[in-house]
């Protein structure tokens, strides 16, 4: 046992993912990190290829349209509080040391449709900092 935490908790991570399901549309769903890299002071998850990194500072009035994620990324929030929002009504709120695997892309073949396809969001009560870190597909 680790600070209170048994090991089985301290040896995984779990996270949400924005993803798209079998009928294209989005949702979210928990996704487990195995936490096996590192040390028992300080576990981490296996170093992971990315393909780059971006910071983005929104405005406090933004607010996207309907879109599919391009290519999977973490999305950290740093500063602010962000909304992912779908089309089924359900939304998840994201503030600062916050984050999530944002994988909600446009099944193959298919072309985006406005009506069914993503997810939509927006800052909430100020800008907004973001971190996007470029990823491999994550497995479920």
């Amino acid at each position: 046992m680790l600070g209170g935490m048994t090991d089985d908790a301290i040896a995984q991570l779990t996270t949400v993912e924005l993803y798209t399901g079998a009928d294209g549309v989005a949702r979210f769903r928990a996704a487990s990190l195995p936490l096996s890299a590192g040390n028992p002071l300080t576990r981490l998850t296996p170093l992971a290829p990315s393909g780059g990194w971006q910071l983005r500072r929104s405005p406090a009035d933004f607010e996207s349209d309907f879109h599919c994620t391009t290519d999977p990324q973490w999305l950290v929030v740093l500063a602010g509080r962000m909304e992912i929002g779908l089309r089924d009504g359900s939304a998840r709120v994201f503030g600062p040391g916050e984050f999530f695997y944002s994988n909600d892309t446009l099944p193959a073949g298919a072309a985006f449709d406005p009506a069914r396809h993503g997810h939509r969001s927006r800052a909430l009560a100020g800008p907004l900092v973001t971190l996007f870190v470029r990823a491999a597909r994550m497995t479920a």
